[in-house]
This record gives C-alpha cells, structure tokens and sequence, in this order.
C-alpha cells in the first residue's frame, strides 16, 4: 500500500513516522539509529510503497537553516542515492520537539517516560508528516 514516510532526522536518531494508506494521517512508527536509518527505509520498503518521504529541516527563526541542517543535507544525498525514484520534500521543523512534548503530556504520558527521546523523536516525525499531510489536503478543498 501507498506510504508517505516522515522522517524527523538526527545526528544520533531518527524518528520515523507513516501515514495511512489515504494519507490523511501520520502514524509515529520507530526510532532508529541514525546509521542505520538507510536499511530500515529498504527494509520498510519491501512492505509497503513509499510514494514520498517528508523529511524535517532545522531552521532558525529568521528563516535560515540551522546548524543542524548540515547533518540532514548530507542525509538527503544519501536517501537520494538509496531511493532515487521517491520524491523527497522538506517540512520545517521548528518547534517540533517542543509540540512532542505537548502531545505526551495531553496523552497522559508520565514524566519518566516523556524523557525517553526515542518517543520524542517518533512523536515529532509523525507532527511532521501530519503538518505535510494536513497542507496537503487544504490545498485541495
């Protein structure tokens, strides 16, 4: 089935999020070791069609990347290489950790397990794929 992969990429994790068959909404699905993350997305791929991946790019609040974006420029040639035919689009990042950390203390999450990152990198792929998926969809109404 048709999957939009987001994909919230760090120096040391990744989080990784899908969305559903439709692409109305994204799921939070791994956190994976950023040495990793190539093999997990073939791996993922011969289960499911990814038909793009929506990756998150740090950016400053003036508009202009982070320091960060270095780590995820070198990342996107890498994907580019590993899934040449998989159209790729960047998703502002800005604020994401902080909206992951919202999100688990309104689900009722414990404040010993909302210190887990791997739950925070996860969260934050999955808000943005969903942020991708819900432009998406009002450009259409």
């Amino acid at each position: 089935m048709d999957r939009l992969v987001g994909i919230d990429y760090g120096r040391k994790r990744v989080g990784v999020a899908a969305s559903d068959p439709l692409g109305i909404f994204a799921s939070a699905m791994d956190t994976v070791p950023s040495a990793k993350i190539i093999d997990y997305l073939k791996n993922y791929a011969e289960k499911e069609t990814i038909t793009r991946f929506v990756v998150g790019y740090p950016m400053n609040l003036d508009n202009t990347p982070s320091e960060a974006a270095a780590d995820v420029d070198a990342f996107l040639k890498r994907l580019a290489k590993a899934f040449p035919e998989v159209p790729v689009s960047l998703e502002d990042e800005r604020f994401t950790s902080v909206l992951a950390h919202r999100a688990m203390i309104d689900g009722g999450m414990k404040a010993k397990d909302r210190r887990d990152k791997n739950s925070v990198d996860k969260i934050s792929a999955s808000i943005i794929l969903q942020g991708y998926l819900d432009r998406r969809q009002q450009k259409k109404d």
